[in-house]
C-alpha cells in the first residue's frame, strides 16, 4: 500500500473534525490501530483501511485522490481549519501537519466555564494571542490577568500557563506559538 496512508488518514480525518478516538468509536477498531496508521508503524490493509474510511465517510478513491501537497499553499478557508481541541475548547489550526514548520497559527473558541486544565501547561517556546471577543483570564506562573477583546498576552512557554474562559458569552482568541506545541 502507499507510503503516505499515514499523512492522508490524518489530513482527512482532522478535516472532518473527527480526533483518533472519535474516528476508533465510528469504524469499531482501537484508539491504537488509528494512532499506528497515522503514524505509519503499520500498513493497513485495504479492508481494514476501508472499514477506517466508512468511519469518516470517504471512499478508498477519494482518500487515495485527495491532495496532499500543502507545502505551498498560502490560503486557507474557514473549513479547512483543522480541529486538534475537545470538549468545550475549540483550537482550529491552519495546516494538518506541522513537521517542518517553525510556527503554530490557531483560531481558539474557548465556551463559557472551560479552561485548559488544572494541570497547568509547559513547552518550549514562545506563544502570545489576541482576544477577539469575551474574557480570557490567562495565567503564567502565579500571575493571572483577565483580557477583554483587543487585549494581547506574549510569554515564555517554558512558564507554566493556563487559559480560561471567565465570561458568560464564548471566548475567541487568535494566536501564535513557535514552535508548534501539539
Amino acid at each position: 500500500m502507499s507510503d503516505d496512508v499515514g499523512p492522508r488518514l490524518v489530513e482527512i480525518r482532522r478535516r472532518h473534525g473527527l480526533s483518533q478516538r472519535a474516528l476508533a468509536r465510528k469504524c469499531g477498531v482501537t484508539n491504537a490501530t488509528i494512532s499506528l496508521i497515522e503514524s505509519g508503524a503499520v500498513s493497513p490493509s485495504v479492508g481494514s483501511l476501508k472499514r477506517i474510511l466508512d468511519g469518516i465517510p470517504i471512499g478508498l478513491a477519494e482518500f487515495f485522490g485527495f491532495p496532499l501537497d500543502d507545502q505551498e499553499r498560502v490560503f486557507f478557508t474557514a473549513d479547512q481549519l483543522v480541529e486538534i481541541g475537545e470538549g468545550g475548547v475549540s483550537f482550529r489550526q491552519i495546516l494538518p501537519d506541522l513537521k517542518g514548520r517553525a510556527l503554530q497559527i490557531l483560531h481558539e473558541h474557548y465556551q463559557p466555564g472551560t479552561d485548559t486544565g488544572k494541570v497547568l501547561l509547559t513547552h518550549e517556546g514562545q506563544e502570545g494571542g489576541v482576544v477577539i471577543r469575551g474574557r480570557l483570564e490567562v495565567q503564567v506562573g502565579s500571575v493571572k490577568r483577565v483580557l477583554g477583546p483587543g487585549d494581547a498576552y506574549y510569554f515564555e512557554s517554558s512558564k507554566p500557563h493556563r487559559f480560561r474562559n471567565v465570561g458568560d458569552e464564548v471566548c475567541e482568541v487568535v494566536s501564535a506559538c513557535t514552535p508548534p506545541s501539539f
